[in-house]
């Protein structure tokens, strides 16, 4: 009887939306070869990792053992799913495979990032196939909200595996190929030991809407609009950006696109022959001279981001650009959990401005690039796998995917990030844990996570901050008094006294009271002033702040 097993190992997208990072391994226990299926990000919020450009999953687990990793295979070109590619290839090293346009895109991000981007090879679909250690594996079309989104067929000793990627069952989908239950159907008569898939939506129990409906109530819109429409979307949802763009030709508008991810995705979209009949663009210059009624502009920052144009115009101007009182700002786009505190700031400041905000609360202007519940049945259905493991969304998501599954007489397990799960039998077992988290993109530098620098900045943001200075001789006397700095707090006491001053007094009388010891002692002497110095704030402000002591001692000669 064969030792080898099949395992599963989620370390992002298991339990959230976003930062997919999902191996498989096969072989002996501890000596598995390894597979990793996407290496996507996720983006910051003020509220919990506050200055962070981007959030990566933590993949020490993987580089303890990369000896092992055969390859890096990307289903498609969304963020999620490709963006951590550049940032975190140098630590597995590993070849890159993916389609053409995705692997377009993640060429893009290994020379963002100073890799040599022939790293990313081409795959082309089923049947064409990579041979990776003990691991076969195709890539098949699906349908999705960008082009050649696919999943993927993973043959291993103990069994095929499909894994889904993100999916829509959408027959016109605009750009990118069409859902094909026949070709699906055909993989699910080969015999599928599991089923990794897309729970996104599986609390939506309507049936998915195709892109091709969105085109006839968006160009009224435009039709009926008075003044200039502007449009936001994801930048990498193609399809997306076409259909605004044809029902804005349809309405007699010119189009022109802002935001760098917008027009990179557009070009490479071209350059690899997917994206046909686009209207024509203008450049942000020559829109400023055509009539706002003749005008629409596709900008990004469809989930609040706030370097986007969409919280740029919210703010003021982007790019030459502004919107007036009966413009119309519209949200072709879902808000991702998480990001609808960052949308309400655009659409009050838009609001302010007297623009009319529209959104898909009538479910006229988008459709998702993600299966609902009764697609996801079909996807059952046709593939007809043993087993289903939900991925790719929160918990609840997860949870509820798990009882669909069931309660289609089929097994099921929810596999949260860091859990191994063995595949190798009939029945799906949970058997380890491994440390996983995250780690932060801060400025042009990875932090992770118990590095403490974020969890500095957010006690920082709740507390602010004590800087204090103090001098002591050779005999350590203080050469002159402490001096204190404040950042982030009532410059104020309680008495109207400036908080520094009162920080400053105690901190003296805490120096005249300290004995040799202590005053020799670096340690017990910052702790001590530290203490001093909380105790002060609490008692004028109620605030428990950062503190930082610099203690300068000057030698003798």
């Amino acid at each position: 009887m064969s030792k080898d097993r099949l395992i599963y190992l989620p370390l992002g997208g298991a339990g959230e939306v976003g930062m997919n990072a999902y191996i498989f391994g096969y072989g002996p226990k501890g000596r598995e070869r390894l597979i990793l299926v996407d290496l996507g990000v996720t983006f910051s919020d003020m509220d919990g990792s506050p200055g962070v450009d981007l959030i990566l999953p933590d993949t020490v687990w993987l580089e303890e053992r990369r000896d092992r990793l055969e390859a890096i295979i990307i289903t498609h070109a969304h963020e999620d799913h490709v963006g951590a590619v550049g940032q975190l290839w140098d630590r597995l090293r590993a070849p890159v495979y993916a389609r053409d346009f995705t692997a377009r895109i993640a060429r893009l991000k290994m020379q963002d990032a100073g890799h040599d981007p022939q790293i990313v090879k081409t795959v082309g679909k089923v049947p064409e196939a990579l041979d990776l250690g003990p691991f076969r594996v195709q890539f098949f079309p699906v349908a999705h909200s960008l082009p050649e989104a696919s999943g993927l067929i993973i043959d291993t000793p103990a069994g095929r595996i499909v894994h889904t990627g993100d999916f829509k069952s959408d027959l016109t989908p605009g750009v990118g190929e069409p859902h094909d239950p026949a070709m699906l159907e055909a993989i699910g008569r080969t015999g599928v030991k599991a089923m990794i898939c897309d729970s996104t939506n599986v609390m939506n129990t309507h049936e998915g809407r195709s892109e091709a409906t969105l085109t006839a109530p968006i160009t009224e819109l435009m039709r009926n609009a008075k003044g200039m429409v502007v449009a936001t979307t994801f930048a990498s949802n193609v399809a997306r950006l076409k259909t605004l763009a044809v029902a804005a030709q349809e309405a007699g508008r010119s189009v022109c696109l802002m935001g760098r991810a917008m027009l990179r995705m557009v070009q490479v979209a071209t350059e690899a022959g997917i994206l046909k009949d686009m209207p024509p663009t203008v450049s942000p210059e020559a829109a400023k001279d055509i009539p706002r009624e003749n005008l629409l502009l596709i900008v990004t920052g469809s989930q609040g981001e706030r370097r986007a144009a969409s919280a740029q115009l919210a703010r003021g101007n982007y790019m030459g650009m502004s919107m007036k009182e009966g413009d119309t700002f519209l949200f072709s786009s879902m808000t991702i959990p998480g990001n609808e505190r960052d949308v309400g700031r655009i659409v009050n400041g838009l609001s302010q401005m007297g623009v009319d905000v529209l959104d898909n609360s009538q479910r006229l202007y988008h459709v998702s690039g993600h299966a609902n519940r009764p697609d996801l049945e079909e996807m059952q259905r046709l593939i007809d796998p043993a087993v289903v493991i939900p991925m790719h969304g929160e918990h609840r998501m997860l949870r509820e995917h798990a009882k669909l599954a069931l309660a289609n007489g089929r097994r099921a397990l929810v596999v949260p990030n860091g859990s191994i799960c063995d595949l190798t039998g009939d029945v799906p077992v949970l058997v380890d844990e491994v440390e996983t988290g995250r780690i932060y993109l801060d400025g042009s530098r990875l932090v992770g996570a118990m590095d403490g620098v974020i969890r500095d900045r957010i006690r920082m943001a709740i507390g602010g901050h004590v800087f204090v200075t103090l001098i002591l001789d050779e005999e350590n006397e203080a050469l002159g008094a402490p001096w204190a700095e404040i950042a982030g707090l009532k410059p104020e006491g309680r008495g109207g006294e400036a908080l520094n001053e009162i920080i400053e007094a105690e901190l003296e009388e805490f120096l005249a009271r300290a004995g040799h010891k202590i005053l020799a002692d670096d340690d017990k002497l910052n702790d001590g002033m530290r203490r001093v110095v909380r105790q002060v704030v609490m008692e004028e402000l109620g605030k428990k702040p950062e503190v930082t002591i610099v203690v300068s001692r000057l030698l003798g000669d």
